[in-house]
């Protein structure tokens, strides 16, 4: 199991010289093995409760793309359905192609404040200029975390995945721009060999910065459970309160991004949400990558079902959206 170190002063980034792909949790040729420790964490929900939509970055890479017209058509329907106090608070944009480059400033000439339209780009300096020349203020930055994709997929080492993650961030910061870091497949990854001390360095640059560096816990595969009970890296429970507790990151900078691989994308969002995750990240009607994302219409009954009240968000749009599927882009969809 993996091995719990108390206090944060002595969280040092840990070398390996092979590769730790915890086989125990995830042989190659079978379904992923959920281990528990018995160690119950009580829910401890963060103080509010956000939304926020990849449908035209994520949910774009199961489907034929969506083209600009109809990308501006749907931002409209998250506008109206998020209501006027922005409980859809964000959603994230591609920036490579001509196409999403047209469909961002549609978007953005309708002056919305809610979602704020925000970028995603790789761990590059050249996408990052790409962010400056749209003017968008925050992006995401793929930061994958696991030694599945830090060691197999870039090629690099842990302490060269660290720096280079690290320098694409303090060139953000100093644009202006402010950092939102997805932790690629962290529910595979070495959470205190890797996860935290890239975590507690986020924190330190976003001190001496003062611009806000958010992390988005990716759940890639959708091997996470919502037991408290599980051991680290899949408990959703324990990954949440490690990043806050361990780490030091507030939870109005904690963000949760679910696959449904083995459908539990909606009570893995629910969990982060109750163990003081502000954000939890969807797309509409779940569509995404393999099994898709959590879907959003669930996750906006499932704030009112918490909360006791819907906050101004429009849920008759969630018909409107539906019909739009069925009828302009001819998806089918089952209920």
């Amino acid at each position: 199991m993996l091995k719990y170190k108390p206090l944060r002063k002595f969280y040092t980034l840990q070398e390996t010289e092979e590769p730790n792909l915890l086989k125990d949790f995830f042989p190659y040729i079978e379904p992923p093995r959920i281990f528990f420790d018995g160690k119950y964490i009580p829910p401890q929900p963060a103080k509010d409760f956000y939304i926020t939509d990849t449908t035209f970055r994520d949910g774009q890479q199961a489907r034929t793309p969506y083209t600009p017209e109809q990308i501006e058509t749907l931002y409209k329907f998250l506008h109206q359905l998020s209501g006027p106090k922005g409980i859809i608070r964000k959603t994230e944009f591609f920036l490579y192609t001509k196409r999403d480059r047209e469909a961002l400033e549609r978007c953005l000439s309708l002056g919305y404040q809610y979602p704020e339209i925000t970028g995603w780009i790789r761990a590059k300096k050249e996408d990052l200029k790409l962010v400056k020349e749209m003017g968008l203020k925050e992006t995401g930055i793929l930061t994958s975390c696991s030694d599945y994709h830090i060691y197999l997929k870039l090629k690099k080492t842990r302490k060269e995945a660290l720096e280079d993650y690290l320098a694409i961030v303090k060139e953000a910061l100093s644009l202006g721009i402010r950092p939102r870091c997805h932790f690629e497949d962290v529910t595979r990854a070495d959470i205190y060999g890797f996860v935290i001390p890239f975590a507690i360095e986020l924190m330190k640059l976003k001190e001496e910065s003062k611009i806000d560096i958010k992390i988005r816990l990716c759940d890639t595969l959708g091997v996470a459970v919502p037991f408290s009970e599980a051991c680290l890296p899949i408990s959703v429970p324990k990954l949440i309160r490690a990043l806050i507790e361990e780490a030091g990151v507030p939870e109005t900078l904690l963000e949760w991004h679910g696959h449904n691989d083995f459908y539990r994308a909606v009570i893995n969002a629910t969990t982060a949400w109750l163990y003081g995750c502000t954000y939890v990240n969807t797309s509409l009607l779940g569509i995404g990558e393999r099994t898709g994302n959590t879907p959003l219409e669930a996750m906006v009954f499932e704030y009112i079902c918490l909360r006791g009240t819907a906050d101004g968000m429009d849920t008759t749009v969630i018909t409107d959206i539906a019909n739009y599927y069925k009828n302009v882009l001819h998806e089918k969809i089952t209920c």
